[in-house]
Parts: C-alpha cells; sequence; structure tokens
C-alpha cells in the first residue's frame, strides 16, 4: 500500500473552506473588540461619561482598554497564521509536516488548520524543549 504523500483535491477544498470559515469568524469577533474599544476610548475621553472620574475606576478602564489590544493583536496573529494555511494550500504544501513530510491528521489540521507539525513531531519537540 503507497503511502499517501499529499491530501487530495477534496480534501484540501474542505480544508479551505474551514480555514476561511473561521476566518470569517474571526474577523467578526475583532471588528466587535475594536468597536467595544472605540466606544470605551471615547467614553474615557468626553466629559459626558457615565464613569465617575475616581482613579480606580480610570486604572480598570485602562486595564480593560489594554487587555481590548492584547486581544487583537493575538488575533491579528492568528489571522496571519490563516492566511499562511490559505496560501500553502496554494502551494501545495498544506497538512503536510515540515519536519517528517508525512501527512498530519485531519483531525489535527480541523482544530490547528495553521500547523506545519504532525502530532508525533510537535510532541518531540515540545519534550526536547523541556
Amino acid at each position: 500500500m503507497a503511502i499517501k504523500t499529499k491530501w487530495s483535491e477534496k480534501d484540501l477544498d474542505y480544508f479551505q473552506k474551514h480555514i476561511l470559515e473561521k476566518r470569517r469568524k474571526l474577523l467578526e469577533e475583532m471588528g466587535d473588540l475594536r468597536e467595544n474599544t472605540h466606544i470605551a476610548n471615547e467614553s474615557a475621553s468626553t466629559s459626558d461619561s457615565t464613569y465617575a472620574y475616581h482613579m480606580a475606576d480610570v486604572g480598570t478602564d485602562q486595564a480593560e482598554r489594554e487587555k481590548a489590544y492584547y486581544w487583537l493583536a493575538r488575533e491579528n496573529n492568528y489571522l496571519r497564521y490563516l492566511d499562511r494555511a490559505l496560501q500553502m494550500i496554494e502551494e501545495g504544501m498544506f497538512g503536510i509536516c515540515q519536519t517528517c513530510g508525512d501527512l498530519i491528521s485531519k483531525e489535527r489540521l480541523e482544530e490547528v488548520p495553521h500547523t506545519t507539525s504532525c502530532f508525533s513531531c510537535k510532541t518531540n519537540v515540545s519534550k526536547a524543549a523541556n
């Protein structure tokens, strides 16, 4: 029996749709987060704010804004990973472990579509790092 070295067109279409759906949801979440952050910034900068101008309140508001910016940066990184996965589909390299050359399991690709390592190689790298 021959070892499968690349995904079929049907599988690649499935993964592409899966990644595009994750990307769509992520962009929606990022838009909501940006909107909420923008509203919070406007509220904090106007004198009509319903919040009291107590130092603790200002500090809490600032911490919430920083947390929102952190999540935006994190989601932006994930977006780049998803875009790279789409590019790898186009290049014919998607779903192939860059360490051993084997196909990455479908289950792993569904959970982590931007991965470039099969579970076995990822586990070995993690063990070596510890």
